[in-house]
């Protein structure tokens, strides 16, 4: 029921752009706030992005805002991350990550139940 699967991830050039699918449940989509996190080696962790369940709100991080996007597809139980205008230093490990509340989300909260990741690189 909390299943989360992610795809998406791969190469591309600095200035391209790439979008990450999250594949949930219907329950998650309608009861759990969905966020996006990545993991680069050597760096911490970091909140990239969410989406509240209770209205959609979303929330980023400085970091990335204005070049990425988050959404969601009822009709399709997906959670997307478009990400335009990549730069080298967004490669890392992106992971889909839920949280059971009816609060407005945020990049810094804990989200507990994670996804397997997706790889994002960066590179010319």
């Amino acid at each position: 029921q909390l299943r989360l699967v992610e795809s998406g991830g791969g190469l591309v050039q600095p200035g391209g752009s790439l979008r990450l699918s999250c594949v949930v449940s219907k329950f998650v989509l309608d009861y759990y706030n969905v966020a996006w996190i990545r993991q680069a080696p050597g760096k911490e962790r970091e909140g990239v992005s969410c989406i509240s369940a209770n209205d959609g709100s979303t929330d980023y991080a400085d970091s990335v805002k204005g070049r990425f996007t988050i959404s969601r597809d009822f009709a399709k139980n997906t959670v997307y991350l478009q990400m335009d205008n990549l730069k080298s230093e967004d490669p890392a490990t992106y992971y889909c990550a839920i949280e059971n509340t009816d609060l407005f989300c945020s990049v810094r909260a804990n989200y507990p139940d994670w996804g397997q990741g997706t790889q994002v690189t960066v590179s010319s």
